[in-house]
């Protein structure tokens, strides 16, 4: 029996039975729509995730002091200065550095007209737009003359601006950060994410921050939380990091073997370690599709044995007429695949109809990307495949094995 017979046959055995053939084929619809579905979405959430990670500087270090629990269990006073930030500036002793931008952090209290918010108000220098990619929407950046002078001047992300002022122009109004006046002089584009806080925040100039809201001085000199080092390329990541802990080992007087009192962050560590999570997500939404694909196979395997049951009779005049048991179990493999290879392409047309309703859909700051590929599309119609030949495999067996006699009897 040639595979043609075998596919003309299986088709008009399953439309015989067309509403038995459609419910056993929405198992597998389910399924791979479900597999498709999650596998995009997770590659887009990968991607949105990835560009906010690198727009924070993939060939940056953060070095920051050790946290307050930290100090207070340890007995470590010592923080990060502007002085230490400009030594890191010295090129012939760091000359894999490139740039170095201080900047400190603080929880305020920011108000405008009848609006009162909590905010993240950083204080940070112009060069930090070289590190962090946030471009300005309107207005104007944070400028040298700003830092000099220590002007009370604000850039507003996007949410902040939103929260404040609504729909309402914020260019050149003030605001009021805890108690002072600040006057908003440029709103910056959104990054939007589920990273917390991706736009919700406030930026002064850094000398503004340590003067008007910090009011904290140490015999040190001033103090920063934070100092962004951005190495010449990332072939000089290391070389960067190692320069930039020797120096700051030296400065804070650290014997050797003595442990550090400063943190060293690569971007490379978090991105690997994001990347790592997301794997395990998309992983994890794979397997939430698989277990559809399961229950839709073991569907085709009930509706198989059904069908074995229901051509007893005709199994045995095939075998009496010559039939061999390889042409019985390729005739019920093929129609297993049939509803298996028919169920994964309208499953892959539903995933596509789906991805592009949600592609492009903003929900707070973020945008929802579900890319569909070709590879999703191929393993995808291999799985359901695959699914449908082990599906039938046992039912077409057992209908080969049956005695011909026995199947002649049966009524």
């Amino acid at each position: 029996m040639s595979f043609r017979d075998c596919l003309q046959v299986s088709i008009q055995v399953l439309r015989s039975n067309k509403m038995r053939s459609a419910l056993t084929i929405l198992g597998i619809v389910i399924g791979v729509s479900s597999v498709v579905f999650m596998i995009s979405f997770g590659r887009g959430h990968e991607a949105n995730l990835m560009g906010i990670f690198k727009s924070l500087g993939a060939e940056t270090i953060y070095i920051t002091s050790a946290s307050q629990m930290i100090d207070q269990m340890s007995g470590i006073t010592r923080k990060l200065t502007m002085e230490d930030a400009l030594a890191l500036e010295n090129s012939s002793r760091l000359p894999s550095v490139a740039l170095v931008s201080p900047m400190t952090e603080k929880m305020s209290t920011v108000t405008y007209a009848n609006e009162k918010v909590g905010t993240d108000v950083m204080g940070a220098m112009p060069n930090i737009r070289s590190i962090i990619d946030y471009p300005i929407e309107r207005g104007s950046y944070i400028t040298d003359e700003h830092i000099m002078s220590g002007s009370s001047v604000a850039v507003l992300g996007a949410t902040a601006k939103s929260n404040l002022f609504k729909d309402e122009d914020p260019l050149g109004k003030n605001i009021r950060i805890n108690g002072r006046n600040f006057e908003v002089v440029g709103v910056l584009e959104a990054k939007g994410g589920f990273l917390p806080g991706a736009d919700d925040f406030i930026m002064i100039p850094l000398t503004t921050m340590q003067a008007k809201l910090m009011g904290e001085t140490t015999t040190e000199g001033r103090p920063v939380q934070t100092i962004a080092v951005r190495a010449l390329s990332p072939a000089h990541i290391d070389s960067a990091k190692d320069e930039a802990v020797s120096v700051l080992r030296q400065r804070h007087h650290i014997r050797e073997g003595e442990d550090n009192d400063f943190y060293v962050m690569d971007m490379r560590d978090i991105i690997n370690q994001m990347k790592q999570a997301l794997e395990i997500f998309q992983l994890f939404l794979a397997s939430v599709g698989a277990i559809s694909l399961v229950v839709g196979g073991i569907g085709i395997m009930n509706i198989m044995l059904v069908s074995v049951t229901e051509r007893t009779r005709e199994i045995g005049i095939r075998k009496a007429i010559g039939a061999r048991r390889v042409d019985i179990v390729k005739q019920f493999l093929v129609e297993s695949a049939i509803l298996s290879v028919s169920g994964g392409i309208i499953g892959i047309l539903v995933a596509f109809l789906f991805v592009l309703m949600v592609t492009g859909v903003k929900l707070g700051g973020y945008t929802v990307q579900a890319p569909f590929s070709l590879d999703i599309v191929l393993v995808a119609l291999a799985v359901s495949t695959f699914i449908g030949i082990a599906s039938g495999l046992y039912p077409a067996v057992h209908a080969a094995g049956m005695d011909p006699v026995e199947s002649l009897r049966y009524q």
